[in-house]
C-alpha cells in the first residue's frame, strides 16, 4: 500500500491508509447509516469527519469509498490514515496551512492556489493563509505534499486529526470526608486503610484562610470530552458550553466511550451544595469546552473559544507523549496567545496534565512554557509512579497512585472490567459510594485539582496575571520526597514541590494588599528610633483581644513596627512595655478589639502578608 509523507507540526509523518475505515460527512443529522453503505460507525467525530466501516463485500476500501462518494446523502468521503506502526486514526479535515516564501505575492499566491483548486479560507501575518480542497482538488495529503516542493512555499501542513489521550487511571456534601485530597486525616473515612496525614493539597486550610469557597465570578473551562452536564454537582454551574464536534451550546452527552470529562471538572468545580462531594472551587463557574482535538483549526478554536467567553482558567487532562503527534508551531501560538492575551491582557491560566506512561518526559503538550505542567503525588506524599517525569514539570498534586481520589461519574459510564464485576467497576475497594460518582486519578485528576487552586487565587487577586499564578505556584509548594531529588530548587519527579493551596492563596492575598496598601518608606532616623513622632498615650484596660506581632528590645523597632501596623491594616497599636530577664522588652499589638473574632478577622490579614502573629488576650499583657 502507497506511502505518503506530509508535515505535522515539527515531525514528519508516514502515512499508511487504513484497511477497513474511512471518513464520511452525512448531508444532515437524518441521513441513515444504512442509507449509505455503513457497517460501523467507530468515531461520531474525527476532524468533523464520522469514521466507519463500510459494507464493501469483497470490494477494496478505495472503491468502496469512491461510491459513497456519489450517494446524494453524502457531503464529503475521506480515507483515514495511520502513522507506520501505529493503530491510531487520523482524518484529515481538509484544511491545508501555507506559508509562503518572503516577496511572494497575493496573485503568486492564488496561482498556487489555483493550480490545486483550492480555497482560500483565511489570510494570516507572515506570509500564511489557510486554504482547503473543494471537489476538483486532489487528496489534501497529495496537496501539500506537492505544494511543499514548489519554491514558492516554505511550508505546507495538512491538518489532521487524531484522538489524544486522556490522563486518567480509573480504577473502577457528605463525601466530603472522602475527598482526602482536599484535607488528609491520615485513613479513609469509611474502611481500615492508613493514608499519610497532611499529604494533601491544603484547599480546606485555604478555604478557612480566606473565610468562603472561592468567588463565583472565576470561571474555569475544562476541554474535554464526556461531560454529564446533568450531574448534581455541575449542573448548576455550567456557563457558556460549548461543544467543537457540532459548533454548537448542545454538548454530545451519552457516548460511553467517552466520559472523562466529568470527573475531570468535578475535581475542580464540583459545587458545595450540602449533597455528594465538592472541587477544590466550589463556587467556580463552570465552562465546558467538549471535543479534544490534534487538528490545528479545532486546537486554535477551542483556546479561541475559552477565551472569547471569559474563561480565566483552561484546565487540560489529556496530550500525547507520541513524538509523531507533538504540537508544532501553529498550535504553540494558539495556546501562547490564549496565555498571553485572555482576561484582557492579563492571561489565561493554562494548565495541562503531565501524562500517565511512567516517561522520563511530560506529554508534548505539558512542555509548553507558558502552561502549569501538573504531575501526580500520592496519598503517602509520594511520587505516583504512572506520572511522566520531565524537567518542565511545574508541580505535583494529590492523585492516586496509593489510594484514588473520589470524583463525579457520568450517568452513562459503564465503568472498568479491571478489578471485576459489579462496584468494583467504579470503586478500588467494590464499595460504592452512591451512584453518581467513582474512584478516579491519574494526572487527569491532578490536574482539574490545580485549576481549582488557581481560581482561588484568583477569587482573592483577580489582578494576578497567569505568569504570576504560575510563580506563586512554585514559590509556595511543598517540597516533598528525599532532598536529593531536587537541583536548585526542582525535581524532574515533582516539579517544585507538592502544591500547597493555602500557601498559594496567602501569597495572593499578601500581594493584593502590598498592590493596595504599599508599606511606608521608613527613613533613616526612624529606623533608629530618631527623630520627632507625635504620642497620644493613654492607659490601656487589659480587657479584650490582640494581635500580637513580636517582642522587641530595641525602641527604634518598636517605632517602625507602630508605623507600618496602622498605615498597612488601618487599625490602631498598643505596646506592652514589661521587663524579661532584667531587659525592658516591647510587645507591639494590634487592636484592641472587643471580641476574639474581630481580631481573628485581622490575624488572618497579617499572616496573609507574611508576618508572624497571634491572636492574645490582653488580660495576659498585663
Amino acid at each position: 500500500m502507497a506511502k505518503l509523507i506530509v508535515k505535522s507540526g515539527k515531525n514528519e509523518l508516514v502515512l499508511k491508509k487504513s484497511r477497513t475505515l474511512v471518513g464520511i460527512k452525512p448531508k444532515s443529522k437524518s441521513v441513515k447509516a444504512s442509507d449509505v453503505g455503513v457497517k460501523a460507525e467507530v468515531l461520531s467525530h474525527l476532524g468533523g469527519f464520522k469514521v466507519v466501516t463500510l459494507d464493501r463485500g469483497r470490494g477494496s476500501v478505495d472503491k468502496k469509498l469512491d461510491e459513497v462518494r456519489t450517494k446524494k446523502e453524502v457531503a464529503v468521503g475521506t480515507h483515514v490514515y495511520h502513522v507506520e506502526g501505529s493503530k491510531r486514526p487520523l482524518v484529515p479535515t481538509g484544511e491545508i496551512y501555507i506559508i509562503f516564501e518572503d516577496g511572494c505575492n497575493a496573485e503568486e499566491k492564488q496561482i498556487v492556489l489555483d493550480e490545486y483548486a483550492l480555497a482560500l479560507v483565511e489570510t494570516r501575518p507572515n506570509n500564511t493563509i489557510i486554504a482547503k480542497v473543494t471537489v476538483n482538488s486532489p487528496n489534501p495529503l497529495k496537496v501539500a505534499q506537492s505544494l511543499s516542493k514548489i519554491s514558492m512555499v516554505k511550508v505546507a501542513e495538512p491538518d489532521l486529526d487524531t484522538l489524544l489521550d486522556e490522563y486518567a487511571v480509573t480504577i473502577g456534601d457528605p463525601l466530603l470526608k472522602h475527598a482526602w485530597h482536599l484535607k488528609n486525616p491520615g485513613f479513609v473515612a469509611d474502611i481500615e486503610y492508613r493514608l499519610k496525614k497532611d499529604a494533601d493539597s491544603k484547599v480546606v486550610d485555604a478555604w478557612n484562610r480566606m473565610g468562603n469557597i472561592g468567588s463565583n465570578k472565576i470561571v474555569v473551562a475544562v476541554i474535554d470530552n464526556g461531560f454529564d452536564l446533568t450531574h448534581p454537582d455541575l449542573s448548576q454551574k455550567i456557563f457558556k458550553p460549548y461543544d467543537l464536534w457540532n459548533q454548537s451550546a448542545e454538548i454530545i452527552q451519552g457516548d460511553p466511550r467517552f466520559t472523562h470529562g466529568t470527573p475531570c471538572a468535578s475535581v475542580a468545580v464540583a459545587g458545595a451544595d450540602g449533597e455528594g462531594m465538592v472541587g477544590s472551587a466550589p463556587n467556580a463557574k463552570f465552562m465546558p469546552i467538549s471535543g479534544t482535538s490534534f487538528s490545528i483549526r479545532a486546537t486554535e478554536e477551542m483556546f479561541e473559544t475559552a477565551v472569547k467567553n471569559g474563561a480565566d482558567i483552561i484546565s487540560c487532562s489529556w496530550g500525547t507523549t507520541d513524538p509523531s503527534f507533538a504540537p508544532g508551531p501553529l498550535k504553540e501560538a494558539a495556546i501562547a496567545k490564549a496565555a498571553r492575551e485572555g482576561r484582557n491582557g492579563k492571561g489565561c491560566v493554562i494548565l495541562y496534565a503531565a501524562g500517565n506512561d511512567d516517561l522520563d518526559y511530560l506529554s508534548y503538550y505539558a512542555t509548553h512554557p507558558d502552561v502549569i505542567a501538573v504531575g501526580a503525588s500520592t496519598s503517602q506524599d509520594e511520587h505516583a509512579s504512572y506520572s511522566n517525569r520531565g524537567r518542565e514539570l511545574t508541580i505535583v498534586a494529590p492523585s492516586n497512585g496509593d489510594w484514588p481520589i473520589l470524583a463525579a461519574k457520568a450517568n452513562w459510564d459503564e465503568g472498568t472490567s479491571l478489578r471485576g464485576p459489579g462496584a468494583f467497576r467504579y470503586w478500588a475497594d467494590g464499595k460504592s459510594r452512591g451512584a453518581n460518582y467513582k474512584h478516579f486519578g491519574g494526572t487527569s485528576s491532578s490536574t482539574p485539582l490545580v485549576a481549582g487552586i488557581c481560581a482561588l487565587m484568583l477569587s482573592e487577586n483577580p489582578d494576578l496575571s497567569a505568569k504570576e499564578v504560575k510563580d506563586i505556584l512554585i514559590k509556595t509548594a511543598d517540597k516533598i520526597g528525599s532532598p536529593s531529588a531536587y537541583v536548585n530548587g526542582h525535581s524532574v519527579k515533582y516539579g517544585y514541590g507538592r502544591v500547597n493551596a493555602d500557601k498559594a492563596v496567602a501569597e495572593a492575598i499578601r500581594r493584593r494588599d502590598a498592590k493596595n496598601n504599599p508599606k511606608p518608606v521608613i527613613e533613616e532616623n526612624v529606623a533608629k528610633g530618631r527623630g520627632l513622632f507625635k504620642f497620644t498615650v493613654e492607659r490601656q484596660p487589659s480587657s479584650g483581644y490582640g494581635v500580637q506581632i513580636g517582642v522587641f528590645a530595641e525602641y527604634g523597632n518598636v517605632l517602625i513596627a507602630a508605623e507600618q501596623l496602622q498605615s498597612e491594616f488601618d487599625s490602631p497599636t498598643v505596646v506592652n512595655i514589661n521587663e524579661l530577664r532584667g531587659k525592658t522588652v516591647y510587645k507591639v499589638v494590634i487592636g484592641p478589639f472587643a471580641t476574639k473574632s474581630a481580631a481573628t478577622k485581622v490575624w488572618k490579614k497579617v499572616i496573609a502578608s507574611g508576618r508572624d502573629a497571634f491572636v492574645t488576650n490582653l488580660k495576659n499583657l498585663k
